[in-house]
């Protein structure tokens, strides 16, 4: 995984509330496993009309948000299923931070299991970034993790949290199994005690 310290990036405002899984990634790519490339995959029916073609009016298909690295939305981001696939699909896509009022639960644990920040704000200081990134198109925002702060495009600072456990993997870039085998020698010295202690179990 990724380590995750300072990200300083073009950040795109997602006005609509209840952004859900199904949107961030439709079902049927839910079969193509994570080996292959989820670029693309990204709002694949909100950003095309019916005939496939990409929609003018999708904040995500005008430049310079198509590049965005950050979104900053609005209450209940990734909220529905618990697919993992709407994460791997916001990273393919470049974002490694979303910032937002609230989340869906699990999307929220899904976002830091692969690499991203998700923040949490106050409703009043998404809207208001929200308003400066559509009077500003291509204005970047900091979300430095180290010192848990987000800095936005007029150079106010806010502060945020994010679990001390979930902290320490992304600053260090270790995913779950990463973390298990920083404990290998101490997995491997209690083994071995237990084969002596406990030699019923290892015929």
């Amino acid at each position: 995984m990724e380590k995750f310290t300072t990200l300083t990036a073009v950040a795109a405002p997602l006005d609509k509330a209840n952004i859900d899984t199904d949107q961030l990634v439709p079902a049927p790519f839910l079969r193509r496993p994570r080996s292959e490339s989820f670029e693309g995959v990204l709002f694949y029916r909100v950003r095309r009309n019916a005939d496939g073609e990409m929609r003018d009016d999708f904040i995500l298909n005008k430049a310079p948000f198509d590049k965005a690295g950050i979104f900053v939305a609005n209450r209940n981001f990734g909220c529905g299923s618990s697919r993992e696939a709407a994460a791997w699909a916001l990273v393919a896509a470049g974002v490694r931070a979303v910032i937002a009022p609230s989340f869906g639960d699990i999307h929220y644990n899904n976002e830091m299991n692969n690499g991203m920040v998700p923040v949490i704000l106050p409703v009043e200081a998404c809207d208001e970034l929200r308003v400066q990134l559509h009077a500003d198109p291509g204005a970047e925002i900091t979300v430095d993790l180290e010192t848990q702060t987000v800095t936005g495009p007029d150079g106010r600072t806010y502060a945020f949290t994010i679990p001390a456990f979930n902290r320490y993997r992304l600053l260090n870039g270790l995913d779950e199994i990463d973390v298990t085998l920083e404990s290998d020698a101490e997995i491997a010295a209690y083994e071995a005690r237990r084969v002596k202690t406990a030699d019923w179990l290892f015929p």
